[in-house]
């Protein structure tokens, strides 16, 4: 018998049905980016809630000693050389599970300075054997990726070990005047969009785009989306970011593509994990982080992974790589439930031919 896929599993698809007015070419989320001023943010509770809390009180959050560490892990991970090898191999083999495509495209969408860039980079580094750069990375209040990049994983032959490819795009809501529209957002996704288009608010996708794909095929389309948030940041995101995360979702939903999330940064909020990544599933902070980020984006936690990037580090970590492997593999599972929802079902049945 032959084995069953390993990304095969019991989750039903998205739920589509949502109906929308016309997409909007606005900056999306164009307030989110600017810097705040006020001295008061906005929490939201695991009812999805809005609390006003002062700067100085969510300060203090994470100011806050060590908590308790759980005396068991809330999920069950592995912290070996050998997990991490078993992870890789997972990874490097993987294949779609769909004749058309033989790489899964993953969008990164996030805020600006939420980690994109950078975990794109920390997964290169695991495959390469060494901590490298290759998505530029900016430190700036403004998104320093502007247009269409898609890196595939390489190890350290230089040669394509799997059938991943991440694509970074402009930060969410960078201004009025840079922001990534919604409109070009389902762009990408649908797959018009090509590699190395620089995005304008002022000169959105359109037909006449230099290298416009008029008709895409399956292998030109994102069959992933990956939410990025910096859990440092999850209390102080304007409140207005979960009303543009709600509308983002519904619209990729209605296009069948699943959606899940990473949340970065976790080692500035909990010191126990800064000092050992293993313990990031011990930590209460952190799984409270998860939670107000899953009230942020409108999604259970069980769609969202925390993972720590690597920055200044030089050389690579068992521990991070394990936290990274298990990120892709989560990620890769949901876009295989993409190629599973887009490959055509066959009955089975067959009808006897009639003899005349």
């Amino acid at each position: 018998m032959e084995e069953r896929n390993k990304y095969t599993f019991g989750l039903s698809s998205s739920s589509g049905g949502f109906s929308f007015g016309n997409v909007s070419t606005r900056p999306f989320g164009g307030s989110v980016a600017q810097p705040a001023t006020s001295t008061t943010a906005g929490t939201i509770d695991d009812l999805g809630t809005v609390t006003t809390v002062t700067s100085a009180e969510t300060k203090s959050l994470f100011a806050l000693p060590a908590r308790p560490e759980l005396k068991s892990q809330w999920r069950d991970v592995k912290w070996t050389e050998e997990q991490k090898t078993s992870l890789m191999k997972t990874v490097s083999s993987y294949k779609p599970s769909c004749e058309e495509v033989t790489q899964a495209r993953i969008l990164l969408l996030g805020p600006v300075s939420s980690g994109k860039s950078s975990f794109i980079s920390s997964v290169q580094s695991v495959f390469s054997g060494r901590v490298t750069n290759r998505a530029m990375v900016g430190s700036s209040s403004t998104s320093f990726t502007k247009k269409l990049q898609s890196f595939k994983i390489r190890d350290q032959k230089g040669e394509d070990p799997n059938g991943l490819v991440l694509c970074d795009v402009m930060g969410l809501g960078d201004g009025e005047m840079t922001g990534l529209t919604l409109h070009d957002i389902l762009s990408v996704i649908k797959g018009h969009v090509p590699e190395g288009h620089k995005f304008s608010p002022d000169q959105p996708v359109r037909s006449e785009t230099v290298g416009y794909v008029k008709r895409p095929s399956l292998k030109d389309k994102i069959h992933c989306v990956a939410f990025v948030l910096n859990a440092s940041k999850v209390l102080t995101y304007p409140t207005g970011l979960s009303t543009t995360f709600q509308q983002l979702r519904e619209h990729i939903s209605d296009l069948g593509v699943h959606q899940v999330a990473l949340l970065t940064h976790i080692d500035q909020i909990c010191k126990d994990t800064a000092k050992d990544v293993s313990q990031v599933y011990k930590s209460l902070l952190i799984q409270e982080t998860m939670k107000k980020a899953g009230a942020l984006l409108g999604m259970s936690t069980s769609y969202i992974v925390p993972v720590k990037n690597y920055s200044s580090e030089l050389d690579l970590d068992v521990n991070t790589d394990v936290l990274l492997l298990s990120a892709v593999d989560h990620i890769l599972q949901y876009a295989d439930l993409y190629f599973q929802d887009s490959t055509p079902q066959h009955t089975g049945l067959k009808l006897d031919k009639i003899e005349v």
